[in-house]
């Protein structure tokens, strides 16, 4: 028997824990967290260790399957998969043009550079123009955000956890999430160390989180995120605790936005927040007046009605109180590849470059809202989406009102994913190929060196082979593409010498791998970028070769420099802007909704440590013992709609019910109610089917006016509800 252990990463959230692999004969056996990872130091959740029975579950899919007249799935060659997609292509392209095809890529492909940069090879290529990924029921309104404030959708500060005395957290629960837009290993020790130095971390969220618990919770009302941040920079402003030699030095606007928060005095938001005057105050004293500051907003912040603007003005305060690029605020980490810098001078990828069939989004990095995929579908007329493709996602459990979307994508003429599992989207589709899992190929985490406080990277090899006839899914999509005269990256005048390439490439099976490598490529952008070696001419930078004699990952600095915002910001003049219309207009006509009594309460989603998203039910490790989908409701409210604990009750709103068991808790502030995503599925999974549950995002709309103007967000936090018991 020959037994090897590998060191390698995490490739399932953004702490990217260090892991050691066992494996035996080809075969893994086991995952354990690996001791040496300088920052992991091993630490490994729950998550990653049990990934070990999602590498090996019978229920992976190994090989290309084909649907049937009769509706199952065949197995059939990678051959016969591959020339019978894309003859279907070349007859709908010829049909109705290349803009009938799209792409929907999940949460996973970010995890995975060879995947996303592939993607972004074949849509350019392509000319793709529906494309729709995880990003705008996750992050997008961040990069928007961004784009607004520093002219650069992908410069995001991050808290300095290390140097800080006080942390605002809104919308986070990292001690269940391990943090996002984050790179942050070990980050419970992180958060406690801040209080041990005699600092505060403020956790606003209207669920008293386990983070919460820990530390100091505000609970704010649902979706009340806005009228607080709006509030606490009027009080900034109005008691003159603005640090002006900052706003000097960095910020353009800042007359128009202290105007355009005047009306949110503590006492005109207390009705919206849920929060005394007198204690709004004392948090917004206290965030300007500490020595050092930073301002946070995950997931909760980003799925409500206004979610640009809550990123928006979390980076406002920020700036407002002198903590934007200082030590112990928010400060801009140093990507390992010059991603910002040359998409600024290039403009592969941006904000409003392109607007929607449906409903004229603008678009965010090359795509548009999902919860408008179903609606591209049915809509007649040119562009109409015709042929889908799904890569690592599952968006039929993810986006708003899933049925919608299932119901739909019925009827496309062509759909194909490209996945580890049949699930509940691909399980009509008319083929899925199976593709390898983080184990089972090589990786660098590109994206997320700039998001960790302690700058680091590591590069893995595969650890096992990929099992069965799995492939990585930049090759699926490199042969995909070959086959309708696409070649990857061959963009505006290139395009013919693209289409020619890879008609040869498609007629002589030797050339098929005349192309340039996801590998080489990683190589040649880490050396000529901000820590690379620059091809030998500067001594220890990096280079792939430089990793693999680092197997537990590289320490790049201690920390993230600061005094760098002139090179952030792309508006001309170097100045971050406050004032851009969408914000300031956003302000003026923000408004609470309507109470309707007929849906008195509020939900909100909900982190589970051993879940995650909608693909991580189907372990054992993590089903084991009382693992239930159940709603956290406060007492007073359940005692309102005549609901014990235990009970099964009927949550409705106006666009659809769910039922699901009621948890009583008095971690909930009155007039919301928390449910985890993610749950009730149907698919070829079979543990995730008999775990039950419902999928919450049944209650959500897609209806255009229901869906974010600025970012494209789902509205899937603070959605109005109402309880009743099932009998």
């Amino acid at each position: 028997m020959s037994t090897r252990e590998l060191p390698t990463y995490c490739r399932i959230c953004e702490p990217l824990c260090g892991l050691i692999a066992t494996v035996e004969d080809g075969r893994l056996v086991q995952l354990r967290a690996d001791k040496e990872h300088p920052l992991s130091r091993g630490n490994a959740c729950p998550k990653g260790i049990a990934f070990t029975e999602i590498q090996n579950d019978p229920d992976r899919v190994l090989y290309p399957l084909r649907r049937t007249p009769a509706g199952d799935f065949e197995r059939v060659s990678w051959d016969t998969a591959l020339d019978e997609i894309g003859e279907r292509l070349r007859g709908l392209i010829d049909r109705h043009g290349i803009e009938s095809l799209g792409w929907y890529f999940g949460n996973p492909s970010s995890f995975s550079y060879s995947h996303t940069l592939w993607m972004l090879g074949f849509q350019m290529a392509a000319g793709l123009k529906h494309v729709y990924s995880a990003g705008s029921q996750d992050v997008n309104n961040r990069f928007v955000a961004s784009q607004l404030l520093y002219g650069s959708l992908t410069s995001v500060p991050v808290p300095d956890l290390d140097r800080t005395d006080f942390l605002l957290m809104l919308g986070a629960n990292p001690l269940i999430s391990h943090g996002s837009v984050m790179s942050v290993p070990r980050i419970r020790e992180k958060l406690t160390a801040i209080t041990k130095r005699g600092g505060r971390v403020v956790v606003v969220d209207p669920r008293n989180t386990e983070t919460a618990k820990l530390f100091e919770h505000v609970g704010v009302r649902a979706d009340g995120d806005a009228w607080l941040l709006a509030s606490l920079l009027q009080v900034i402003f109005d008691e003159r605790l603005e640090d002006t030699e900052a706003l000097r030095r960095q910020a353009s606007g800042v007359r128009e936005l202290r105007a355009a928060v005047s009306r949110f005095t503590p006492e005109a938001t207390a009705e919206v927040t849920g929060l005394e005057p007198e204690r709004v105050r004392a948090l917004a004293r206290d965030l300007a007046r500490a020595r050092a500051a930073a301002v946070y907003g995950r997931t909760g912040t980003c799925l409500g009605r206004h979610a640009t603007l809550v990123a928006f003005l979390i980076d406002a305060l920020s700036v407002v109180t002198g903590n934007l690029d200082r030590p112990g605020g928010a400060v801009f980490g140093k990507e390992l590849v010059a991603v910002s810098k040359l998409n600024a001078r290039l403009g592969f990828v941006g904000y409003g470059k392109n607007r929607s069939r449906v409903g004229g989004f603008p678009d965010v990095l090359g795509t548009f809202p999902a919860a408008i995929m179903a609606k591209e579908i049915t809509t007649p007329g040119p562009g109409q989406l015709r042929a889908l493709f799904t890569s690592a996602g599952n968006p039929v459990s993810s986006v708003p009102n899933g049925r919608e979307l299932a119901s739909a994508m019925a009827q496309l003429d062509l759909h194909v994913s490209i996945d580890i599992y049949v699930n509940d989207t691909n399980r009509l589709a008319d083929y899925i190929l199976p593709a390898t899992t983080f184990l089972e190929r090589d990786d660098i985490p590109l994206p997320f060196t700039a998001l960790s406080p302690t700058p680091y990277t590591q590069y893995t090899e595969r650890v096992v082979e990929p099992y069965g006839e799995a492939r990585e899914e930049w090759r699926i999509i490199d042969a995909l593409a070959t086959r309708i005269g696409v070649q990857p990256f061959a963009i505006g005048p290139a395009r013919p010498v693209g289409r020619l390439l890879s008609s040869v490439r498609r007629r002589v099976p030797a050339l098929a791998a005349a192309r340039p490598t996801p590998t080489l490529l990683a190589d040649l952008a880490l050396r000529t970028g901000p820590y690379g070696d620059l091809f030998g001419l500067r001594r220890k930078g990096i280079s792939l070769r430089m990793l693999r004699r680092h197997p537990h990952g590289v320490v790049l600095a201690d920390a993230i420099t600061t005094g760098v915002l002139r090179d952030v910001v792309m508006h001309k003049g170097g100045r971050v802007r406050l004032d851009p219309d969408e914000i300031i207009i956003e302000l003026r006509t923000l408004a609470d909704r309507p109470a309707d009594p007929t849906y008195p309460l509020r939900v909100i989603g909900l982190r589970e440590l051993k879940s995650h998203n909608s693909w991580m039910h189907n372990v054992e490790l993590l089903m084991r013992g009382d693992r239930e989908h159940a709603a956290r409701i406060n007492p007073k409210d359940a005692a309102v709609a005549g609901i014990a604990d235990g009970d099964r009750c009927r949550v409705t709103s106006a666009h659809g019910w769910i039922e699901v068991t009621a948890r009583l808790t008095e971690d909930m502030t009155e007039g919301t109610v928390a449910i985890p995503h993610g749950w009730g599925h149907r698919g070829g999974w079979q543990r995730a089917n008999a775990a039950g549950g419902a999928n919450v995002n049944d209650l959500m709309s897609t209806d255009l006016a229901d869906v974010e103007r600025l970012a494209g967000m789902s509205n899937l936090n603070g959605v109005p509800i109402r309880l009743d018991p099932v009998a």
